[in-house]
């Protein structure tokens, strides 16, 4: 898909790539969910992945073949899962969605001193 969109057709499991492992992430993840050989979850933070800088990943080129070039992707940062983003998620935001202000105070802006 060259349009740098990721479809995952309404289902969980998204298709897997060659070299690595590809799941969806929940509503709000930011850590990842892979549990290891003994069953403990890894934990590591979900950071964004640009992986057509990556010098490794440019010799695979599994990403860029199935998403293009400019795709968002998540990866954790210990066992290097990817993450796709959720569906329902519109916002393009690692830390998640934010919270609106309790105060709801808007402030305007600095005036600039006249010389």
């Amino acid at each position: 898909m060259a349009t740098g969109e990721i479809s995952t057709s309404g289902t969980q499991t998204p298709p897997q790539l060659p070299h690595h492992k590809v799941k969806i992430k929940k509503d709000g993840q930011r850590a990842c969910n892979e549990k290891n050989e003994k069953g403990k979850f890894c934990g590591g933070h979900l950071k964004r992945w640009f992986y057509a800088t990556d010098v490794i990943e440019q010799a695979c080129g599994d990403a860029e073949k199935a998403w293009g070039k400019n795709a968002e992707v998540y990866r954790c940062e210990h066992c290097k899962t990817l993450y796709l983003p959720n569906p329902g998620e519109a916002v393009l935001n690692v830390a998640g969605q934010g919270r609106i202000s309790v105060f709801g105070l808007t402030l305007p802006p600095k005036e600039e001193k006249k010389s």
